[in-house]
């Protein structure tokens, strides 16, 4: 198995970094502009890039702390795996550690994906800190 992982110290508040990646406005102002998602535990979200489409089940919501997701439909190698953001209040920032985990092996695309995930998560950081992400 491999597993992508990324931290980074976004400086805004866990409730307002937890907001943007729950809602769909927040998910649809960092990560997809075209966003279709519920804050419920068992509710399949669902980001359209285009022709491609990511479907992600939420398994677990912990306000201000964690959020897992799973991957029902995206490429072959995303389904099954699962994305988790752990947040960490550390003086009124919030300490973000990201893992897109499960992966059979480390391929190409996976190489792809943690770069764009970490792009991703800048993104996030911005729009937390600034007000302006930058989506797809």
């Amino acid at each position: 198995m491999a597993d992508i992982r990324h931290k980074l110290t976004i400086k805004a508040a866990p409730a307002e970094v937890y907001h943007a990646i729950t809602t769909q406005e927040g998910l649809s102002h960092w990560w997809c502009r075209n966003t279709v998602a519920k804050t419920e535990t068992g509710f399949v979200n669902r980001f359209s890039f285009g022709k491609f489409v990511i479907e992600m089940k939420i398994m677990q919501l912990a306000p201000t702390q964690k959020v897992v997701w799973e991957c029902l439909a995206a490429t072959e190698e995303w389904i099954g795996t699962k994305v988790t953001f752990d947040l960490e209040d550390k003086d009124g920032n919030t300490v973000l550690r990201f893992g897109h985990t499960g992966w059979e092996t480390q391929t190409d695309l996976f190489a792809v994906c943690s770069f764009d995930w970490a792009m991703f998560l800048r993104s996030l950081k911005l729009l937390c800190e600034t007000g302006e992400g930058e989506p797809q």
